[in-house]
């Protein structure tokens, strides 16, 4: 069974609040969870105290069970020293196809190329006289 550390939404429509929970990774979103470690309110000020609650024993405890947190939820781990700050991809994964496209492009520009500077290598083969016949 594989462990998240995540947060599973709750609130009104427009007035979200989440709960930092620790669930199996294969349960939905705001389904089934094992325990409630914490809360997320993104309708405080940033620097409001309340904004987000951690129960720093627990998670220390499912942390070391082997739960992985979310991006999400290792951000605030790492503003409480309890994780690393999680790695931003600088580009967009959109981009991917593309690279890989321009990627055969140019290998298929550097093929046609060998292929020319070998056609040009090769001496060019003089026609062959008709044999003359009597008919």
């Amino acid at each position: 069974m594989s462990l998240k550390i995540r947060m599973s939404r709750a609130g009104a429509k427009k007035r979200p609040f989440y709960r930092i929970v620790v669930a199996d990774s294969r349960m939905a979103r705001d389904g089934r969870y094992i325990e409630r470690v914490g809360t997320y309110d993104p309708m405080l000020e940033r620097d409001n105290p309340e904004r987000v609650k951690l129960n720093v024993e627990r998670i220390k405890h499912w942390l070391g069970a082997g739960a992985l947190p979310s991006e999400r939820v290792q951000g605030f781990l790492a503003a409480v020293s309890l994780a690393s700050a999680p790695v931003r991809r600088d580009t967009p994964q959109k981009s991917k196809p593309k690279a890989k496209a321009q990627e055969r492009l140019k290998a298929a520009a550097e093929k046609a190329a060998a292929a020319e500077k070998a056609a040009a290598a090769q001496p060019a083969a003089e026609p062959q006289p008709a044999a003359e016949g009597g008919a």
